[in-house]
């Protein structure tokens, strides 16, 4: 049965997050989940962690305001916060039993502004590219930048995994120049095909994640 993790951000009508704080905070939350204990061994969310990945890595993010954020917060989960931005993430649960405080939440039409252009990352600082060729929604790139972390934290041994965690997750979100784009697809870091069920066809390469451990 395939399993869904849901992760919502909070946009109150008069402060909303910049979009490279949400894009980040989304792949520490994503991140955050995998490297909890309660997601391993014996943990209370163990099972479906494994169902979940077991299939699609599927995510859905949602946003939330005032009472619906403080219903949503009530549910068990991880927040979050980042900058400007405030994501809770959910522990997987089937398809079809989504809490229905998190269900009715909106999916679509998320969208953030970026006042100032990010700073250069550092370059031993992990980053998420993004391909310069597709035009995403904010929470469609959000979905897609954990998909990123993800298989970053799939593809880390297990000693690179832990120095990641107890650094708090350095990361950084960019977009890719296009020729910067065509270079990081010859190398072997991991890279998200999304499934093309909404905004960008099947198949579409949306995010190559560059962590220093796995440079060859």
């Amino acid at each position: 049965m395939e399993h869904v993790l849901t992760l919502v951000i909070r946009v109150e009508k008069n402060d909303r997050p910049q979009q490279t704080d949400a894009l980040e905070a989304a792949a520490h939350a994503v991140l955050a989940i995998l490297a909890d204990e309660r997601s391993t061994g014996a943990g209370e969310w163990a099972d479906a962690m494994a169902a979940w990945q077991d299939h699609r890595i599927r995510k859905v993010v949602r946003r939330a305001r005032g009472a619906e954020w403080r219903r949503a917060e009530a549910l068990p989960g991880i927040t979050v916060n980042h900058g400007t931005a405030e994501v809770r993430v959910f522990p997987p649960v089937p398809l079809d039993d989504v809490p229905k405080d998190l269900a009715k939440l909106q999916v679509t039409g998320t969208d953030f502004d970026q006042p100032e252009p990010p700073a250069v990352p550092h370059p031993n600082t992990p980053v998420l590219w993004i391909n310069p060729a597709l035009r995403m929604s904010s929470g469609k790139t959000m979905a897609q930048v954990g998909h990123g972390a993800h298989l970053a934290w799939l593809a880390l041994p297990d000693p690179a995994r832990k120095a990641w965690a107890a650094a708090a997750f350095p990361l950084a979100v960019r977009t890719a120049g296009r020729a910067h784009w065509t270079q990081l697809l010859q190398t072997s870091f991991p890279v998200v095909q999304d499934a093309g069920f909404t905004e960008i066809d099947p198949g579409s390469r949306t995010v190559i994640a560059e962590h220093p451990q796995l440079r060859t």
